[in-house]
């Protein structure tokens, strides 16, 4: 392959970064050793918010029944993580840029690793609930950070995608690996244990990543930080999941509700505003001006209420209905898992190069509205094989289909300057979407269980009814995903037989969610302005893309 003169980038006195050729020799072994050592680090790290993402899932009906929570308030056990994940991602990556990555990825590891102690200590709800906000927090710096170190780590096309591979394999496999270590901690130790067991794991990535991850300087403070931005955005999802899950215990007409609601849109408005005025908004309210990309953020908005309600619904009816143990919970996900390893990996590039990205979204869409039917037809005394399985692996083909098409429509047409912007805004909805629908579900299966309850069902019955209900207002959320990408989403336009532009570069992978589903971004390699796109597996002969 002939590539142009390598480039190493140098840090001048300044703090800023500058290319410098490199020269023709081979890099020192030692150094090239160091580098393979330290993605080790950075993928341990990524492993642990996998990791908690699935094992909580299993764990849910075990803590609701031992901390004595609602079926509406144990929603705030997975909601309060992604709240703060979400809503503190971009800010995460704003300051690695201003303050040095290694930095900020090492106070990440801090905040997770001691959060996830406060989880594993936790005896009542309110100290848990509070413990999985900050674990969510440092969850969104430390995933905030690890792209963008490891583009830096591996400048050269080829090793760089090796090392997304090795990064995109642990990313998959670490969803797979949470539900059974998951389903054995919960069964044959404790619920504790799903949070303690990330203290070995932090610690180990703490001191090597000390050792190993190289510091760069950052921009500095100077350049500005929109901290009212980030007060606000995390603000306005948080008292929407309040007022869900005072709809669920109160009621929808309740006075707490309304008032809770009011906030809500009190709140986002004023984000709206805020944005629109700072001379460094988070979120520049320019990118919501292309069709194509509002239209994707708004299909990974809605998209996440139909997986992550499935995970969260899904295992309260195996275990609570069915009478499943946390192990074969986490059996009973693991085809889904798989299936949405393996499209996301392998299947799903091939698609969109057939197909195009709005045909795949929209068939990924349509196939989970499909298994969210199935699972609401689900009865009482269930067959796994016949009732189950069918409806997951649905979900898993769906979900892989729609994952890597949804981003790179969320980023068509971005400039080079709001490239990480819109990658990173992409993450923050999916991460929002599961807090809002996750909240939602819980309020409306809640309300239907209750009321059944009061009318004299029995429990198994109550409980089935309102898991389906929750099924099926998950089925409308991601039928609402169908519609606007239908509507949003541009059709692609057939090749002319001249002029073509310049093809698009498929994007690597970057888990950044609780799902084991790859998300697809592009990575900002320095604190300039320069922006790699970086191949995927297939195109290893491709040149690196700089936009100075």
């Amino acid at each position: 392959m002939g590539l142009p003169a390598k480039a190493r980038r140098a840090a001048d006195g300044g703090g800023r970064e500058r290319v410098q050729p490199m020269g023709g020799g081979a890099e020192p072994a030692s150094v090239s050793r160091r580098r393979w050592f330290a993605l080790v680090v950075l993928c341990a790290g990524q492993l642990m918010i996998v990791l908690d993402a699935t094992v909580v899932n299993v764990a849910l009906p075990v803590l609701q029944r031992d901390l004595q929570f609602s079926q509406s308030s144990v929603a705030w056990v997975i909601d309060a993580y992604l709240i703060t994940f979400g809503g503190l991602l971009l800010l995460a990556g704003r300051l690695g840029d201003l303050i040095g990555r290694k930095r900020v990825f090492i106070f990440g590891v801090v905040l997770f690793t001691a959060s996830s102690a406060l989880c594993g200590l936790a005896g009542d709800q309110a100290f848990l609930i509070g413990a999985r906000f900050l674990q969510g927090a440092g969850a969104a710096v430390m995933a905030s950070m690890v792209l963008s170190i490891l583009v830096t780590l591996f400048p050269e096309p080829r090793q760089r995608v090796a090392a997304m591979s090795v990064y995109a394999f642990v990313a998959s496999a670490g969803g797979s690996v949470g539900l059974l270590v998951g389903g054995v901690l919960v069964q044959a130790v404790s619920w504790h244990w799903i949070f303690f067991i990330n203290l070995p794991i932090g610690l180990a990535v703490l001191v090597l990543g000390s050792i190993l991850i190289p510091g760069r300087p950052g921009l500095g403070l100077h350049h500005g930080v929109d901290i009212l931005g980030a007060i606000l955005v995390t603000a306005a999802p948080s008292l929407a999941v309040s007022a869900l899950v005072s709809a669920g215990q109160n009621g929808w007409g309740a006075d707490s509700t309304m008032g809770l609601a009011a906030l809500t849109a009190a709140a986002a408005l004023a984000f709206v505003v805020v944005e629109s005025q700072v001379r460094n908004p988070l979120v520049p309210l320019r990118i919501f001006r292309s069709r194509a990309r509002t239209g994707a953020q708004l299909a990974r908005l809605l998209f996440p209420v139909g997986l992550f309600g499935t995970y969260f619904l899904g295992s309260l009816y195996l275990q609570r209905v069915l009478g499943f143990g946390a192990v074969e919970t986490g059996l009973a996900f693991l085809p889904s898992n798989l299936a949405v390893a393996l499209f996301s990996l392998v299947i799903t590039k091939r698609a969109v190069a057939r197909y195009g990205a709005r045909s795949s979204v929209l068939t990924g869409l349509t196939l989970v509205v499909v298994a969210l039917l199935l699972l609401a037809r689900a009865p009482e005394h269930a067959n796994y094989t016949l009732d189950i399985l069918p409806a997951l692996l649905l979900l898993g083909v769906g979900s892989g289909l729609f994952f890597m098409p949804s981003i790179a429509l969320a980023m068509s047409g971005t400039k080079p300057e709001d490239a990480g912007l819109a990658s990173g805004l992409a993450n923050v909805t999916l991460q929002v979407g599961a807090a809002l629908g996750v909240a939602l579900l819980a309020g409306v299966s809640s309300t239907t269980t209750n009321r059944l309850l009061a009318h004299g069902s029995d429990a198994g019955a109550a409980l089935t009814a309102g898991y389906h209900v929750g099924f099926l207002v998950a089925a409308a959320g991601v039928a609402g995903a169908v519609v606007l990408a239908s509507v949003l989403l541009p059709r692609p336009v057939p090749a002319q037989p001249a002029a073509l532009p310049a093809p698009v570069v498929p994007l690597v992978p970057v888990v950044h969610s609780p799902s084991p589903a790859p998300n697809w971004a592009v990575g900002r390699t320095d604190s300039s302005s320069e922006l790699v796109v970086l191949a995927a597996a297939d195109e290893l002969d491709r040149e690196k893309v700089a936009v100075a």
